[in-house]
């Protein structure tokens, strides 16, 4: 008798990570999407609001349904959702048996408090202490053992894989502040309609937004901080890009002595030496986001500017691959004793 299929859930699949979730599982033989949840779009059609989805996999006979009675409908839920709304489905699901991972930011700070700073109440502050940051490179072997995990933000991605070599080898002089400032491509704010994020007023433009007090960045120094294993000082800055798709973020610090360029390299090397979805760029090549469009990986560029004493590091990544769904994937592959790379072998779609 054979193995049965995984049966996998998505819930909040009418947006552009839902979206991209099904794109990667489809790939997937050995797993069966079974249920795709949205409460704007139940009762419709998977591939009649995706027409792209048509003829692909299972997906023609997959209809949208309110996010209730879960239990015993999959193995494994991703949960892409607003913010707020894991935190209320969670526990049932857990309690059915199945597994978790959460595209939102409910389970992504430890500290409830901190959680209310940012977000909201909490109203599953118990779950907190179990569930487990997804970012593979870090936390690989406790994903591994997970039944929750809280998959990591896509500026925070950038940026976390960005600077953890030289955190963790303490090279950083931590008496200044560190500096990310980083990009996103429009699908970075979701598929809803705002003005702020429509054509005219994206295209041919550039700004940076929530320029002071943006959410990822208690993440991002939350993460961080327990790398160094204390509290570290972050500034970071988010721009919009006229592009669909991608982040680029250039993080900065000044090294404690002075250790080459070469040194760091080797640091990073070292670091992510067994790494698969994370490659450092040869000297002279400049990451761009064209290079990991579609994919799960993150290229980091390596620098040091003479002139300002800084060490300059760039790091370019799919927001909604490597920033979410894939990256999600990833986790679920841990979780279920699979190689990393299961169903993740994408190459960048350019041009």
């Amino acid at each position: 008798m054979g193995v049965r299929p995984m049966r996998i859930g998505v819930i909040g699949a009418s947006g552009y990570a839902g979206l991209e979730l099904l794109r990667i599982l489809a790939g997937r033989q050995d797993d069966e999407v079974t249920v795709v949840t949205s409460r704007q779009e139940a009762g419709q059609g998977l591939t009649v609001f995706f027409p792209a989805l048509s003829k692909v996999a299972n997906y023609d006979s997959l209809a949208f349904s309110e996010p209730t009675d879960l239990g015993g409908k999959a193995d494994a839920f991703f949960l892409a959702t607003q913010h707020g709304a894991a935190m209320s489905l969670v526990p049932d699901i857990l309690a059915s048996g199945a597994k978790v991972i959460d595209l939102s930011a409910d389970f992504r700070l430890n500290d409830p408090l901190n959680f209310k700073k940012w977000y909201a109440e909490h109203t599953a502050p118990h779950l907190l202490p179990e569930a487990v940051y997804g970012l593979p490179e870090l936390n690989a072997e406790k994903i591994k053992t997970a039944r929750l995990v809280a998959n990591p933000g896509c500026y925070p991605t950038s940026v976390i894989l960005a600077l953890a070599p030289v955190i963790k080898a303490k090279v950083v002089d931590f008496t200044q502040t560190l500096i990310a400032d980083s990009k996103s491509g429009v699908t970075g704010a979701g598929r809803g309609a705002l003005l702020s994020n429509s054509f005219c007023e994206v295209q041919d433009n550039f700004k940076s937004y929530k320029t002071v007090g943006h959410r990822h960045a208690p993440e991002m120094i939350q993460e961080l901080g327990k790398l160094a294993g204390f509290a570290i000082r972050l500034a970071f800055t988010p721009h919009l890009l006229p592009i669909n798709r991608g982040i680029l973020s250039t993080v900065y610090f000044r090294a404690l002595g002075q250790p080459s360029l070469e040194y760091v390299r080797e640091l990073y090397r070292s670091f992510y030496d067994r790494a698969p979805f994370v490659r450092i760029r040869p000297a002279g090549y400049d990451p761009q986001t064209a290079d990991v469009r579609g994919t799960n990986f993150c290229d980091l560029g390596l620098y040091y500017d003479s002139e300002s004493g800084l060490f300059k590091i760039v790091s370019v990544l799919d927001n909604l691959c490597r920033g979410a769904a894939g990256q999600a994937v990833a986790n679920l592959n841990l979780m279920e004793g699979l190689p990393e790379t299961h169903g993740l072998a994408l190459p960048a779609l350019r041009p």
